[in-house]
């Protein structure tokens, strides 16, 4: 594979006490990197989401993400963020975008059906990273932080922090398209 990757990482509302199911999650950042299969980032987006359900944030989701309150309420909506998506995702000739499991696949699903809006990455097909990182070192799936620590990387920027995750994924590539 020789044309970039699209590496996308989401955070999403969230809480601890079972307050907010995983269907009903909705993105509060999005970061999104074009890569080379080499792991070397090329592009980026970051974007804060202003959640339409649950607007105010958990203390929990403030706390895991650092993101604040103030970035949220200002923020523009997803049917905004998306279209601004579908641009970044036409700037390069990839086939495929990726995340670090399943997760940010199935929210884009979610957004783009509670928001009947077109699905920003159409035409891409999705590889979940985490699996395959998993097959190619032939070890159990791992978080994104741990897999860093396997192959001699330090966790850079803010862990659950959209494009700092995005970034480190994208190092990984080297990795899990093995």
């Amino acid at each position: 594979m020789d044309a970039p990757i699209l590496v996308i990482d989401l955070e999403a509302t969230c809480s601890d006490d079972g307050s907010i199911t995983p269907e009903q999650m909705e993105v509060i950042e999005l970061g999104a990197v074009w890569a080379t299969p080499a792991g070397e980032v090329i592009a980026t987006m970051q974007r804060f989401v202003r959640p339409t359900e649950r607007p105010t944030l958990t203390p929990f989701c403030l706390s895991l993400t650092h993101i604040e309150q103030a970035s949220i309420d200002t923020a523009p909506n997803w049917p905004t963020v998306a279209a601004e998506l579908a641009e970044f995702a036409r700037l390069h000739a990839g086939q495929c975008w990726g995340s670090w499991g399943k997760y940010d696949a199935r929210q884009i699903e979610r957004e783009t059906a509670r928001h009947a809006f077109a699905d920003p990455l159409a035409g891409l097909s999705h590889v979940n990273l985490k699996a395959a990182f998993a097959k190619a070192r032939r070890i159990k799936q791992v978080g994104m932080a741990m897999a860093l620590q396997i192959v001699g990387f330090e966790l850079e920027g803010e862990h659950h922090r959209a494009l700092s995750d995005a970034r480190n994924i994208a190092k990984l590539l080297p990795y899990a398209l093995a």
